[in-house]
């Protein structure tokens, strides 16, 4: 019979059926996402009513659809028409559900069975997994161990080496172990200061190197040498290779004539020349005596390209105090490299006169932040600034940027009259209210006491910058017309109000207006302002001499002619009239346009 006629005539029964498919489905759903299940044969479909278990209905409703022709069960498939359906008699196909029912009961306890097994599959598989991950765990901690043993093992193999490991208190307890801890840290704590000292050490000696090139570029070798050998990196390798090198450079310089020494002198640096050079008697007489700041750089610049070198007048010669008590002026070598040329550098009244205020002129020199000697500046518009306005301190750029300008740290004489004080301060004796020399005609100056101290300051700073000080008498007067007496009178006023601000005593004097206390010949006893000059202390006496080169030696005195480079003796070159300051300088370049001319001498 077939079955789908069986179906039509027991709908209820297939109804059931279908309910007990769904639930089979989802079963079987279940069973599918973890093994797969046998796919029921057309077998197994009709053992389903012959066979107590029915164990392949469930299967056979779900896997062969209803109007598949495969619902059809041996050969009634090829044998049933509509026709045969008909004219057969419908036979009693009444179906008794009770063995079915008593299946399902089966089939259920079956499932439930199979179901129990299946989670004791599982729950034993992942035992073996969790065994497995466990051991693998305990085999990735036991190679830990071991590889931080061999480390420990090797770290200690290092410290026990180094002499830092103490094996006799290694196992000694908790006092051990927190010894080589302190020790630990203490050896921490002194490689960190190796290494800082290390470091602040390699900048003491590349500062100490940086010093003796300078001293070694102003040609002091023996200094620079000194400087190495005696300090603690006297054994350096680079500090031997210095020194090598300073004595090769050394052993190349030749004495310069200390007799063809020329002199050139400025007096102060005009800042302003609108306000300066005016078409007045002042104007003029500023015109003919001064230097602008451009000519006074453009010369610098050209001296040095020409191959001069700036020296002091005692590095030319000094007194030596013989056996018997007698001093005796002795040369001194200067050392140069072939080719290069000495000179000497002087200014004149650098007081900052009180006529010369509000002319286009620095004020006063005074000391900026930094403790650098500069000058306060006031221009036209009243706007006062601290800067570079004089020989003082555009000298001292010059040469920082070119130390091989000067021999062993030379820079120029600084002049000083007394009767305005000095240095741009109000400090003689005629401002003093408390003087008996106090002059009526000037204003006093209430705050002397206190000028006086920063002028001690400012001549103990040019001093240490290089600079040599010099008289140019108190009242600026002219030595070859004046009596003694009044040379006498002035020399006290000038001990009295300005070698008193100075460090110690001084030994130069520059004559105004370059006279001279005699001619040509060498001075002599005889000659009594001679005699009240030596007994005042001067040594070196310099005149003006417009002749490149003029230097006397004396017995216990040197005399030196002083070349001016001024406004009229660079017009006079450069308007071709004359040609002295050829040797020194392309005077075409320097000479400042800015000037009226033609410049004549009063």
């Amino acid at each position: 019979m077939s079955l789908k006629k069986f179906s039509q005539s027991n709908s209820g029964n297939v109804r059931h059926s279908d309910r007990s498919r769904n639930d089979s489905a989802a079963i079987k759903s279940k069973s599918d996402n973890e093994y797969s299940r046998r796919i029921p044969s057309g077998d197994d479909i009709e053992g389903y009513h012959t066979t107590a278990s029915h164990r392949s209905r469930r299967r056979t409703f779900d896997d062969v659809p209803e109007d598949s022709e495969d619902f059809y069960l041996d050969s009634e498939t090829d044998n049933f028409d509509n026709d045969s359906y008909d004219s057969e008699p419908e036979p009693d196909l009444t179906y008794d559900t009770s063995h079915y029912n008593d299946s399902l009961s089966d089939y259920s306890d079956e499932e439930e069975s199979f179901d129990e097994r299946l989670a004791e599959r599982r729950e034993a598989i992942r035992s073996r997994h969790r065994q497995t991950v466990r051991k693998r765990k305990q085999m990735r901690f036991s190679a830990i161990l071991i590889v931080v043993d061999i480390v420990i093992i090797l770290i200690l193999a290092v410290f026990f080496l180094k002499g830092k490991l103490n094996l006799g208190g290694l196992f000694g307890g908790k006092a051990a172990v927190e010894t080589t801890q302190a020790a630990e840290e203490t050896s921490v704590v002194a490689e960190s200061d190796s290494t800082s000292e290390s470091a602040s050490r390699q900048e003491d000696l590349y500062q100490l190197i940086a010093a003796s090139d300078i001293k070694a570029q102003m040609y002091d070798y023996d200094a620079a040498i000194e400087a190495l050998s005696s300090s603690s990196f006297a054994a350096d390798p680079q500090v031997q290779a210095k020194i090598q090198e300073y004595q090769a450079s050394q052993a190349q310089c030749v004495a310069f004539d200390s007799s063809q020494v020329t002199h050139v002198f400025f007096h102060i640096l005009c800042v302003d020349t609108d306000r300066a050079f005016t078409n007045d008697a002042a104007g003029k007489d500023f015109n003919q005596v001064m230097t602008t700041i451009p000519e006074f750089e453009a010369i610098l610049q050209q001296m040095y390209d020409r191959g001069y070198v700036l020296v002091g007048l005692h590095d030319m010669a000094e007194i030596e105090v013989q056996p018997d008590g007698t001093e005796k002026m002795v040369k001194k070598q200067i050392m140069l490299p072939e080719g290069k040329k000495a000179f000497v550098m002087s200014e004149d009244d650098v007081c900052y006169y009180e006529y010369m205020e509000g002319k286009g002129f620095a004020d006063k020199m005074v000391l900026d932040e930094n403790g650098k000697l500069k000058l306060q500046y006031t221009d036209a518009a009243g706007n006062v600034s601290v800067g570079d306005y004089d020989i003082v301190p555009i000298l001292d750029n010059f040469i920082e940027q070119h130390p091989d300008f000067s021999y062993r740290g030379a820079k120029a004489i600084i002049a000083f009259t007394g009767y305005n004080g000095v240095l741009g301060y109000r400090t003689d004796e005629t401002y003093d209210e408390s003087s008996p020399n106090r002059d009526p005609s000037m204003k006093a100056n209430p705050n002397i006491a206190e000028d006086r101290e920063t002028c001690k300051i400012l001549m103990q700073a040019l001093v240490d910058d290089g600079y040599e000080l010099a008289s140019h008498s108190w009242g600026h007067l002219n030595f070859t017309n004046r009596e003694l007496a009044t040379l006498t009178k002035d020399t006290d006023r000038w001990e009295r109000n300005v070698e008193s601000l100075m460090p110690g005593n001084c030994d130069i004097i520059l004559y105004p207006f370059g006279a001279d206390i005699a001619d040509w010949h060498p001075y002599t006893t005889e000659n009594e302002k001679f005699n009240m000059l030596v007994n005042a202390g001067f040594r070196y006496f310099c005149n003006v001499d417009s002749n490149p080169v003029w230097v006397q030696f004396g017995s216990n005195f040197i005399r030196q002619g002083r070349r001016n480079l001024d406004g009229y003796r660079m017009w006079m070159d450069y308007s071709g009239q004359d040609s002295k300051l050829s040797d020194l300088m392309d005077v075409k370049t320097v000479f400042d346009t800015r000037r009226p001319t033609p410049i004549t001498w009063n």
